[in-house]
């Protein structure tokens, strides 16, 4: 196979992938506080060739001598984008939007007999019933407990009305009394790109040891004496769906006009081939 046709092969793979994570975006364009990824492309590496025994305008050249042969580029990283999603109004008390660009919220997921801190941004929750229905639990939509500063936040199910206040407080009434039920363990990302995506709309802490972090670098407690959320609310997604089908046709056109090289080559070759 000749240099040209593994290099498009080779560019047609890594064209793919981005291909499926602007689809994944344009699928989550609707989903509460969903984040935008983006690709990040590296150049593979190159084959130098020094075969110029006089290179022209040698004096003040700056590049090395020789023809440098590249073997095509790779996915290097998926970026999160943390900015700011657009805050849509709701009126449901147990809706919640964060403010704070790289805030997020605490939960504990149980897979595979083990129990895992995860973090999201979609503060759309629910109550589950617990302890006999006798008690509730605030949950995420898929069920999974929030943490609260305290771990899980549990109360009573006989109340009147409950409120999510703006630094994260939750507090149930019955009748005329209020009642503090616990407030949202809601954490800051340092190092927001070291996050892995969990899927279901949810984030992990990867293997710190392997990368030289600790856990202190790269997740703190948010600070307080600010609003940190805004209730009643959702925050939307941060894709730009427009620029996101851009993308995709140009990452298309590029995969096509790939594809059509190694086309190209092989009929070349099969002339070569066809000479006497």
């Amino acid at each position: 196979m000749s240099r040209t046709m593994i290099q498009a092969a080779v560019t047609m793979n890594q064209l793919q992938n981005k291909l499926d994570i602007t689809g994944n975006n344009l699928a989550n364009s609707q989903t509460t506080g969903y984040k935008n990824r983006q690709a990040e492309f590296s150049s593979l590496l190159f084959q130098e060739i020094d075969n110029m025994t006089a290179p022209a305008n040698a004096q003040g050249r700056l590049t090395p001598d020789g023809i440098r042969v590249g073997s095509g580029a790779k996915l290097g990283s998926i970026d999160m984008d943390f900015t700011q999603g657009a805050i849509q109004e709701t009126g449901r008390a147990l809706d919640t939007a964060l403010l704070g660009k790289n805030h997020l919220y605490q939960m504990q997921v149980t897979e595979n007999g083990g129990t895992e801190t995860r973090y999201t941004r979609d503060g759309s929750f629910y109550l589950s019933p617990v302890n006999n229905n006798e008690e509730v639990m605030l949950t995420t939509k898929d069920g999974h407990p929030v943490l609260g500063e305290n771990g899980r936040i549990v109360f009573r199910d006989d109340f009147d009305s409950i409120t999510i206040q703006s630094d994260g407080g939750v507090t149930v009434k019955r009748g005329n009394t209020s009642e503090h039920a616990g407030t949202l363990a809601i954490t800051e990302a340092i190092r927001p790109q070291l996050l892995e995506a969990a899927g279901d709309n949810q984030f992990r802490l990867p293997d710190l040891d392997e990368l030289g972090f600790t856990a202190d670098e790269v997740m703190q407690a948010a600070g307080t004496g600010e609003p940190m959320l805004k209730n009643n609310a959702l925050e939307k997604s941060n894709v730009d769906v427009a620029k996101q089908m851009t993308d995709m046709i140009s990452t298309q056109r590029s995969y096509q006009f790939n594809a059509r090289t190694i086309t190209m080559t092989d009929q070349m070759q099969g002339l070569i081939n066809q000479l006497r």
